[in-house]
């Protein structure tokens, strides 16, 4: 039973026993009996007692009232976390708690107010902030070059998937761990590391960097930037590994061509000029002497103008400014064309021309003269690396299944050495024993190699065996 409870049962006590003296008293003075001055006391005393009890119910109840009405104000602020002003216009005597708490309910009501504002400004930054974040995520994550992030504790923080797949890591299970655990890498830890913790000011440096992936080693050019705080103070480093490894080797067969070019012109030039200066001096004595030395002059003279002809015809292919005069035409017929040119040169040295070319060969879309260079070449190759009495043969046909026609030139020659055979279509690049059987300048078979794979879309395909001879193929997509 509650504290309020119990006053008011005494209080309804009091005024009962209160009355009940005074309906007494009264009672006994109407009947005429004597009623003393100290029973009229008594009389008295009850009937103040009794209206003071119901004085003070009726004030309590008020209060209790007022007190409830608080309560209940109180509780649904605390239920709308909405923070308003107390009323109690029953009850003024609680007027010196009301008025303080609602001066501290305002105080609140402005700091919540203050604090709401501000929590709409940071989840405004935050919005920005987060959309900033993926779109930096997003830009990073479609460079092609690897990209690592670290803080100033140099945890992992952010990396794209070329890095996941150069270094060796899954960003998901790498986040806030230490680099020293990610990246085996001990060369790289310790550029990022000395990046961080660097000069002041140095906040960006390039370091060429190599890196060994399944056995071969490529070559990267790391480009670390120190991310500075308001402060100065370094905050984390980004590196960006940059592959320079297709760079640098472009760059070598540059040099490679270059040298190559220059020595391969060299070689006719100095023979045309030593024979022009033997002819000048008067060296040849006779007629015939003259005759070989102007033959021997035209003879280089070809060889160097094949020279120029072929690089020429190699860099327009690669760079892609040779014009294409695409139309049907017959593979068989180019191979006949072909044959009888070299015929003569095969019948110098005694070798036997053998033609299986097909009756009825399907066309392919072709540049004519492209294809009659690339089968020339073949051809040729064929018959100068071919001893004396040998054999070559020149088969066209045509694989339905497939949809291409093929071309095949084979020969009895000395054939390709299983190191060297990789490399035949490489510019400049002769075997070790080619160079004392016949001339050449190494261009011959990579200019196939471009018109028929770059221009032609076709395939070319190389057998050989030491001693035994070698075949060269090519094939080419059939007209619908």
């Amino acid at each position: 039973m509650t504290t309020a409870r119990r006053l008011e049962l005494v209080s309804v006590a009091v005024v009962s026993l209160g009355a009940s003296a005074a309906y007494y008293t009264m009672v006994m003075a109407l009947r005429g009996h004597a009623v003393h001055a100290r029973g009229l006391g008594h009389l008295l005393l009850g009937l103040v007692a009794a209206l003071m009890a119901l004085l003070l119910v009726l004030f309590w109840r008020k209060v209790n009232y007022a007190a409830r009405s608080i309560a209940g104000q109180l509780e649904r602020m605390a239920h709308t976390r909405q923070v308003g002003l107390v009323m109690t216009e029953q009850c003024q005597a609680l007027d010196q708690i009301t008025q303080p708490l609602n001066s501290l309910l305002t105080a609140v009501r402005e700091e919540m107010d203050q604090l709401q504002a501000d929590s709409r400004e940071l989840e405004i930054r935050s919005r920005i902030a987060e959309a900033e974040k993926n779109r930096t995520e997003a830009i990073i994550f479609s460079i092609s070059d690897a990209v690592v992030a670290t803080n100033r504790f140099d945890e992992l923080i952010l990396a794209n998937q070329a890095a996941e797949r150069l270094l060796g890591f899954k960003l998901a299970h790498s986040l806030r761990k230490n680099i020293d655990h990610i990246l085996d890498d001990g060369a790289l830890v310790r550029l990022i590391r000395e990046t961080r913790s660097g000069q002041r000011g140095l906040t960006r440096k390039v370091v060429e960097h190599s890196i060994d992936e399944k056995g071969h080693s490529r070559t990267f050019n790391v480009i670390l930037s120190c991310v500075t705080a308001p402060q100065g103070e370094a905050s984390g480093v980004v590196a960006v590994l940059h592959d320079i490894t297709r760079e640098r080797e472009i760059a070598r067969m540059k040099t490679d061509f270059v040298s190559n070019v220059s020595h391969e012109l060299r070689t006719p030039l100095s023979c045309i000029k030593a024979y022009v200066e033997m002819l000048l001096d008067e060296e040849a004595g006779n007629r015939d002497s003259r005759r070989e030395f102007y033959q021997i002059i035209a003879g280089e003279a070809d060889r160097l103008n094949r020279l120029i002809d072929n690089i020429l015809n190699i860099s327009q292919i690669e760079s892609g400014a040779i014009r294409v005069q695409r139309e049907p035409l017959s593979l068989a017929e180019v191979a006949r064309e072909v044959l009888d040119v070299v015929a003569p040169e095969a019948k110098t040295k005694n070798i036997a021309l053998v033609d299986r070319l097909a009756a009825n060969c399907r066309r392919v879309e072709a540049d004519q003269d492209m294809i009659s260079q690339a089968l020339l070449n073949l051809t040729g190759n064929a018959i100068k690396y071919t001893p004396e009495g040998g054999q070559v043969t020149v088969s066209t046909g045509v694989d339905e299944h497939r949809g291409v026609a093929v071309c095949q030139v084979a020969d009895t020659g000395v054939g390709i050495s299983p190191e060297e055979l990789p490399h035949v279509f490489d510019k400049f690049y002769r075997g070790s024993g080619h160079a004392r059987i016949a001339k050449g300048t190494g261009l011959g078979l990579t200019l196939v190699k471009h018109i028929v794979e770059t221009v032609h879309g076709g395939k070319l395909f190389v057998a050989s065996e030491l001693g035994k001879g070698s075949t060269f193929a090519f094939e080419l997509p059939l007209v619908e």
